[in-house]
């Protein structure tokens, strides 16, 4: 339940965020290069010609739990504490996706988050026990934490 007008509601927009892992812009046939074969992501494509393309972007940390631990916090990896593939990551510290639920948006998370501990800040989450490293084809290994 809102308090927010119907109207208010209307003209908010949806967000679907896609993280995808291990590849450059020059990957994907939707920044103009297509290092991948375009077979393999025509829905990404499609995506991005009808939503936002970041065509000038920048990595604070390009390794992979503390590139994820950035993007939740906005906050630099010396600054939110993941600063490698093995230390924990502090749930209980502000990300955007708890800021767009205090919003009134619904959040989810499904897939590999690579940051161990209980996901907060989403309605529903479906993740890769762990770091999902070793699960990530097993999907019979995926945990719903809601």
């Amino acid at each position: 339940m809102s308090c927010a007008s119907k109207e208010e509601e209307q003209q908010r927009p949806n967000i679907l965020y896609i993280m995808t892992d291990d590849h450059t812009q020059q990957a994907l046939h939707a920044y103009g290069h297509g290092l991948l074969d375009k077979v393999y992501f025509p829905n990404m494509n499609r995506l991005a010609k009808e939503g936002a393309l970041f065509k000038n972007s920048f990595v604070t940390n390009s390794i992979c739990a503390p590139s994820r631990a950035v993007l939740l916090t906005g906050k630099y990896s010396h600054l939110n504490g993941k600063i490698d593939n093995v230390t924990p990551f502090n749930w209980d510290q502000a990300t955007y996706p708890k800021i767009l639920q205090a919003s009134g948006y619904e959040t989810a998370l499904i897939g590999k988050i690579h940051l161990e501990g209980k996901p907060q800040g989403y309605k529903y989450s479906l993740t890769l026990l762990g770091r999902g490293i070793t699960t990530i084809l097993n999907l019979s290994k995926m945990v719903r934490r809601n």
